[in-house]
């Protein structure tokens, strides 16, 4: 897979930014086991775009990294000054930065499964030279989805089953957990949330009462549920 390349047509002010011969050798491969594409963009840098394939455990993802390089502005007179930055700080920098904000991510034991190894490795060399590392990842994977899970499943339950409530990434962990049978995991698409006559906020109509302002919008409801909780 070839290096990332960019190219960086004008700095501020119309002075060229050029890059000197990049060491063929500094090379890093970024490795995902994670089941979607991840795009990384860092606008202070060139190249600054990243494109991270899908991965499994069994055919992992993986992108080659060289070194990129930011620019001093050292006057307004003069060329602005290449500072290049090595591919290990490159590969760390660009799993760090995507994957720190997600939810429920503490970038030690629970995270999506990505990390970096020196060198220009492909796939066979990942799975040969690397298991421990996918083995990591894996049960790293696993925690965060885990996690993801037991966060939707709160405020599944706190917002009397508002679908808005669920991210992506919960639904995805659910998938690849196995756990579709999740009530969550269902097709929303017919679902049409209305609004309480009373505060206003969102409310699913198979519910009797709002999640917000605790108002019973159906007593018929309620009542049919206290029959069949009597029986």
């Amino acid at each position: 897979m070839a290096l990332v390349t960019e190219v960086n047509q004008l700095a501020p002010n119309n002075r060229m930014t050029q890059r000197m011969p990049v060491n063929p050798l500094d090379v890093c491969t970024i490795v995902s086991i994670f089941p979607e594409r991840i795009v990384e963009k860092k606008h202070t840098i060139q190249p600054g775009i990243f494109i991270i394939p899908k991965g499994s455990y069994e055919i992992p993802g993986i992108l080659h990294v060289g070194p990129s390089s930011w620019w001093k502005d050292v006057g307004p007179e003069q060329d602005l000054v290449e500072i290049p930055t090595s591919s290990v700080l490159i590969a760390d920098s660009v799993i760090r930065d995507w994957a720190n904000g997600l939810l429920a991510c503490n970038m030690g034991d629970r995270m999506p499964g990505l990390f970096w190894v020196p060198g220009e490795k492909e796939i066979g060399n990942i799975l040969t030279e690397h298991r421990r590392e996918l083995d990591i990842a894996l049960a790293r994977q696993r925690n965060w989805y885990e996690a993801q899970v037991k966060i939707a499943d709160t405020l599944w339950a706190r917002t009397q089953g508002n679908p808005v409530s669920i991210s992506n990434h919960a639904r995805l962990a659910a998938q690849e957990l196995g756990l579709k049978n999740k009530p969550w995991m269902q097709d929303f698409s017919t679902i049409q949330m209305k609004n309480c006559p009373m505060c206003g906020h969102l409310w699913n109509p198979a519910f009797p009462m709002c999640g917000n302002c605790k108002t019973i919008i159906d007593p018929k409801r309620v009542e049919e549920l206290s029959l069949k909780q009597v029986e």
